[in-house]
Parts: C-alpha cells; structure tokens; sequence
C-alpha cells in the first residue's frame, strides 16, 4: 500500500482526544485519524487522557485505523485510557489487538500489549 508520503516521514503521529474533539460523536476524531493515516503514519498513539470514556464506536475506529497501519507494518497505541476503556478491552479481548499505554488510576487494567495487570 503506497501512501505517497516517503519513507520515514510522519511514522508516528500522536492524535489527542478531548471532549471537544469528541462533542458531536465521532466524526472529529475519525477525521483526525483519517489525516494522519493520509500523511502516511505506520503508527498512531491516541492519546485519551483527557477522555472520560469512551463508547464502543470508537473502538471499531481504532481498530479501522490499526488494520491500515498494520499494513504498513505498524499499529494503533491508545495511552493513558480510564478503567471503564480499559474494562472494556479486557470484556471484548481489544487488549490483545491494541497496544495500549498507562492508565489513570485503575487497578486490574492493562498495559502493553498482552500484559493485564492484576
């Protein structure tokens, strides 16, 4: 898959979700997505800190944006998701697929890829 960008450039690109962000569903957030992969990203950090929680949807969204990075050899990180997220990734088994970094202030979370914490 050829994104146009060379090699290299924006390998990495961190999308913050915030409430604004997330105020009118999800369109904001898929679009920032949608962009980052356009500007050739192999691996996307979404950043929730700032997230109270976050509905099912945009776990398809992260996953839509994961498949496309995989190709190119890379993934999707969510950081710093709430224990309702990341109760929600253990239930649905996400936390096997997503790579997923710290927490705020949960205990039995998870953290990196295949790791629960007990």
């Amino acid at each position: 898959m050829t994104s146009g960008v060379p090699a290299g450039e924006d390998d990495e690109v961190v999308v913050v979700l915030d409430p604004e962000v997330l105020a009118d569903g999800l369109a904001d957030a898929r679009w920032l997505l949608h962009d980052a992969l356009l500007r050739g990203a192999r691996r996307i950090v979404v950043d929730l800190a700032r997230v109270d929680s976050l509905a099912s949807p945009a776990l398809a969204t992260f996953l839509w944006a994961h498949r496309i990075c995989r190709a190119r050899g890379g993934g999707v990180v969510l950081r710093g998701a709430d224990g309702r997220t990341s109760d929600m990734l253990r239930r649905t088994g996400l936390w096997r697929v997503l790579q997923v970094q710290g927490g705020r202030g949960r205990r039995g979370g998870v953290r990196g890829r295949g790791a629960p914490v007990s």
